[in-house]
């Protein structure tokens, strides 16, 4: 049974509320691999790998379908917008 990108997007939001969230599936349409960005307060005061288990810990029922899960990005949102900030000043060639 595959997991469908719908799928994970919705237990991502149930679980960890994001203000941004982006799932691609890297599978070719199968269901085994996903890419994930997530920005959530939820992140807030946590280090990279607490962020990293608790998209796990949110995605358990699916992680057990899923091979590969590649967290791009899990930042807090002042971190996003700071991200953000600093990609539109820099100068474009």
């Amino acid at each position: 049974m595959a997991v469908t990108k719908e799928e994970v997007e919705s237990s991502l939001t149930s679980k960890l509320n994001p203000v941004h969230l982006e799932v691609i599936d890297t599978s070719g349409g199968c269901g085994a691999s996903f890419a994930i960005e997530i920005v959530s307060d939820q992140f807030e005061g946590k280090r990279l790998l607490e962020r990293h288990r608790m998209v796990n810990a949110a995605l358990e029922k699916e992680m057990k379908v899923i091979h590969a899960l590649s967290i791009k990005k899990s930042l807090t949102p002042e971190q996003w917008k700071q991200q953000l900030d600093s990609n539109n000043s820099q100068p474009t060639s």
